[in-house]
């Protein structure tokens, strides 16, 4: 009798188990989808990265990415995970240097969509002026997850003297938004529930990078920033209204697409509490409001950059929304969850 050991299987088209085992499958996968990608990625294997940064100040923050669908209109999962953790950096005024990246993929996902992704989150990387230097595959089985779930890290270099935060805020101080609110929330939405809108819509999904550094060059003195991700801009401004101090918003002053309003009025959501991944609130003195918002124009000339308010005393840890017509009622943090898995 003669003895046929056949050759495993290499997964054709789709990630099998073996893909996250350790061997052979798994370093085919890094070289031909991950590293082929990723052109600073280390050419040889080691347990860490080695990174020189130009500051002894640095910024660490990670996040997890597991929005379905996978693509949206205006980005996918892998072009967001990078501008997400890129974009947190920055909320801190750092300059973005490096991202570490970790797929959790689940078996039968299909092989050309994971290079689709891959070939997104380089080009955005290459946009943001990062590098991704280290990564992580596991597999799990099919049914397991959700086709693939992300986690990135990112390391960015502050100058010495920089201080951008919640603690920074001060009484008197404008606050700024860089464009029209709702659109990544409601398109997400749209997209996965098969809804026909009247005029397309596309996700602000994007890289703050240049507005963020376009403001620091300009020399505006930037208090405190936040992102307006899950919850909005309502959660970001409680949140941040938690270090003491109150805020008072004009409603009229923030912009939201026709298409947006409409989406939301019909399923009963508030614009100011749905999800951006393009949009962040900025707290900075109330003389340097003019040169902050023609600055923002100058780099992003088709957003709407407005002033929406000021930071007051009167009602520490609470946020007012001044109607137009008169009368005031308080801008509530988001409770519950509004709209899963959307970033």
């Amino acid at each position: 009798m003669i003895w046929d050991c056949p050759l495993p299987s290499t997964g054709g088209d789709r990630i099998q188990l073996a893909h996250g085992s350790g061997g052979r499958q798994m370093n085919q996968l890094i070289e031909t989808i991950f590293r082929s990608a990723f052109e600073d990625a280390p050419t040889v294997a080691a347990d860490a990265a080695v990174l020189t940064l130009p500051s002894d100040r640095i910024a660490v923050s990670t996040d997890s990415f597991v929005i379905q669908p996978l693509f949206f209109p205006g980005g996918d999962i892998g072009s967001l995970a990078v501008h997400g953790t890129v974009n947190d950096l920055l909320m801190r005024g750092a300059t973005p240097h490096s991202l570490t990246a970790s797929f959790i993929l689940e078996e039968g996902f299909p092989i050309a969509t994971l290079t689709s992704l891959v070939q997104s989150m380089a080009s955005a990387a290459q946009a943001d002026g990062v590098h991704i230097c280290a990564g992580d595959t596991k597999v799990v089985e099919r049914g397991k997850a959700d086709g693939v779930y992300i986690t990135t890290t990112g390391i960015g270099s502050l100058p010495p003297d920089r201080q951008i935060g919640p603690q920074q805020i001060q009484v008197g101080d404008a606050i700024v938004i860089n464009g029209d609110l709702g659109r990544h929330g409601v398109a997400v939405l749209a997209c996965r529930e098969g809804l026909t809108l009247e005029l397309p819509l596309l996700s602000d999904a994007a890289s703050l990078r240049s507005p963020v550094l376009g403001l620091l060059d300009a020399g505006v003195n930037l208090h405190c920033l936040r992102d307006l991700t899950r919850g909005g801009l309502a959660s970001a401004l409680n949140e941040l209204a938690a270090v003491g101090v109150g805020m008072d918003i004009e409603a009229a002053a923030i912009p939201v697409d026709p298409v947006v309003a409409g989406v939301c009025e019909i399923l009963g959501l508030n614009p100011l509490q749905v999800a951006n991944e393009g949009r962040f609130v900025a707290f900075l003195p109330a003389d340097q409001v003019a040169i902050a918002l023609e600055t923002l124009r100058q780099i992003w000339p088709d957003q709407e950059p407005r002033w929406i308010g000021c930071v007051q005393s009167t009602t520490p840890g609470l946020v007012r929304l001044r109607q137009p017509f008169g009368g005031d009622r308080l801008l509530e943090m988001l409770s519950g969850e509004q709209l899963p898995r959307i970033c």
